[in-house]
């Protein structure tokens, strides 16, 4: 059994395929009658991508994609959180904020170590002269060769 769908057209032929409002044959977005709460739902969601905007530009926020971006959230909300009045949920907060600081120190840490032995272990395939595979020498009486 197939569902219904809003029978609405759009500008180019194809239905709306959006689940209509029960008893009616259009669904919110299409329907006559929701149209005020349509412009006030669209407004809202205006006004929020605004404010959220608004917010990442004030506190420098650019996202959570590094240890560095995440560092520096954790630094603007402990700051916020430490101008408080004092209480056990603030200072359950600001240990919460202690734990997760210090595991991205670790993290970052590591991720730098991780980078160095990347770059080391680049360098040293890059190198001629690997310890594990000498030149073969025909010369050399103590080589060992490798068999083909």
């Amino acid at each position: 059994m197939v569902g219904r769908v809003c029978t609405y057209q759009m500008a180019d032929g194809r239905p709306c395929r959006a689940t209509p409002m029960r008893g009616e044959p259009f669904c919110f977005w299409h329907a006559p009658e929701t149209a005020d709460e349509l412009a006030d739902a669209q407004r809202m969601g205006r006004l929020h991508r605004r404010k959220k905007r608004t917010v990442a530009a004030i506190y420098g926020f650019g996202g959570l994609r590094t240890v560095e971006d995440n560092q520096a959230l954790l630094e603007t909300i402990t700051i916020e959180t430490m101008a408080l009045d004092n209480s056990i949920a603030r200072n359950r907060a600001l240990n919460s904020m202690l734990t997760t600081g210090i595991k991205l120190v670790e993290t970052g840490d590591l991720a730098a170590r991780i980078e160095a032995l990347e770059a080391a272990a680049g360098q040293r395939t890059d190198a001629s002269d690997d310890a594990a595979f000498p030149q073969e020498n025909p010369d050399d009486s103590k080589a060992t060769y490798r068999r083909s």
